[in-house]
C-alpha cells in the first residue's frame, strides 16, 4: 500500500471533500468529531490568497481540532498559484496544500481554473511544479477523469500529476462535461490507483457508508473521500468506518438526535461567524439536509429556509418533537424513510 506523506490515525483514510460553501470551518469540526480523518478547506483562489482579498484570507482560517488539514487552492497561473501556496504555508501552516483540478463550475473553468486546466496537461505539470517548489508542505491534486469524453484519460492525468510531484491524487471519474450528472466511473479509479505509485483517493457517488465499502472494495483505493453523501449526515463517517473495520454498522441517529447535531452544528457557525443573521440565513441549506426524508419534511423544510435567527430553529424543532410527526419518528416511523433516503 503506498504510504501517505502525512500521519494519519487509519491505514485507509475518510477524507471530506472541499466542497465550496460547505467544507467551511464548523462542517469541517463536526465531521472530524464523527470520524473524518482528514479534511480540506473549501477551494479558493491563488489570486485571492495573494492579493491577500479579506474575505478570502477568512476561509483560510482554522483550530487544531481540525488537523490534519489541507488547504485547497485553484487558479491556472503557476506563478500565482506558487505565491498562494507560499503564503499559505508561513501564515496558516496547515499539514498539505491541494491543487483544484476537479471543479467543473463555468465561473472557474471560463478562466481555466479547476477542470479547465486537464484541456492542458503541461499545464498541470507546471503549476504542480511550481506549487512544490513554494512549499515544503506535500502538495496533492483533485481530479476528474478529464475535460470531456473525447479526452477522457484518468491514469494519463494520473501519471502525469504523480510525475509532477503530486503525494496523492484524488479521482473523482466523471468528465468535466458531465458536471454531476451520469454515474461515476468507479473502475477508472481501479485502473489509475493500479497505474500509480502514490496514494489514490476514490471520490464520487458515495451516499452512505455502504457506499464506501462498495467503492474501497471495488477500487483498492488507498483512501475514500467523501463528498455530498456527508451533507446532513456528518456520522457517515463513522459509519464508514465500523465497516471498513468489520464492525456492524451503527445505527444512523434518531430524529432528535439529528436535530441535536443539527443545532451543535449550528451553533459552532454561530460563534465562527462574524455576521449572526447572514450565517443563520447560510445555513438554511445545512437544515434542509438534515431533515430530508422525515415525515412531513416538505412543510418542515417550508419554516426552516424561512430563518433569519439561529434561535428560531430549536423552536421549530421542538414544536415538530411535540407534534404528532415527531411522536411518530420518535417512535421509529422513520427510521426506515431515512435508510431509504440516505441510500436512495
Amino acid at each position: 500500500m503506498p504510504r501517505f506523506p502525512i500521519p494519519l490515525p487509519h491505514a485507509v483514510p475518510l477524507y471530506l471533500a472541499p466542497m465550496a460553501g460547505v467544507s467551511e470551518s464548523p462542517f469541517r469540526q463536526l465531521c472530524r468529531q464523527y470520524g473524518a480523518d482528514v479534511v480540506v478547506t473549501e477551494f479558493l483562489s491563488a489570486e485571492g490568497i495573494r492579493r491577500e482579498n479579506e474575505a478570502t484570507l477568512n476561509k483560510l482560517r482554522f483550530g487544531p481540532q481540525e488537523r490534519p488539514i489541507g488547504v485547497q487552492i485553484f487558479g491556472s497561473d503557476p506563478a500565482a498559484m506558487a505565491d498562494a501556496a507560499a503564503l499559505v504555508t508561513d501564515v496558516f501552516q496547515p499539514d498539505f496544500v491541494d491543487i483544484n483540478f476537479g471543479c467543473p463550475v463555468k465561473k472557474v473553468v471560463k478562466r481555466n481554473g479547476g477542470s479547465g486546466c486537464l484541456r492542458d496537461l503541461g499545464l498541470v505539470q507546471e503549476i504542480i511544479r511550481a506549487v512544490s517548489r513554494a512549499t515544503h508542505l506535500p502538495v496533492t491534486c483533485k481530479v476528474r477523469s478529464g475535460w470531456s469524453e473525447e479526452m477522457r484519460d484518468p491514469v494519463t492525468i494520473g501519471l502525469r500529476c504523480q510525475d509532477a510531484g503530486a503525494k496523492v491524487l484524488t479521482l473523482h471519474p466523471r468528465t468535466r462535461t458531465q458536471m454531476y450528472t451520469g454515474s461515476a466511473r468507479w473502475e477508472e479509479i481501479a485502473a489509475v490507483v493500479e497505474a500509480l505509485d502514490i496514494p489514490v483517493l476514490g471520490n464520487g457517488d458515495i451516499k452512505s457508508a455502504p457506499d464506501a465499502l462498495r467503492m474501497l472494495r471495488q477500487t483498492k483505493a488507498a483512501g475514500i473521500m467523501i463528498a455530498r453523501g456527508s451533507f446532513g449526515q456528518p456520522w457517515i463517517f463513522d459509519q464508514a468506518r465500523d465497516l471498513f473495520d468489520g464492525r456492524p454498522m451503527r445505527a444512523t441517529p434518531g430524529v432528535a438526535e439529528r436535530f441535536r447535531i443539527a443545532l451543535d452544528h449550528a451553533r459552532l457557525v454561530e460563534s465562527y461567524e462574524a455576521d449572526p443573521q447572514g450565517a443563520a440565513v447560510e445555513f438554511r441549506k445545512h437544515l434542509g439536509w438534515y431533515v430530508k426524508g422525515l415525515p412531513n419534511s416538505g412543510d418542515l423544510r417550508r419554516q426552516l429556509h424561512a430563518v433569519n435567527t439561529f434561535g428560531e430553529i430549536e423552536a421549530i424543532f421542538d414544536a415538530y418533537l411535540q407534534g404528532p410527526w415527531g411522536e411518530a419518528a420518535l417512535a421509529g416511523v422513520a427510521a426506515e424513510s431515512l435508510d431509504a433516503d440516505v441510500a436512495a
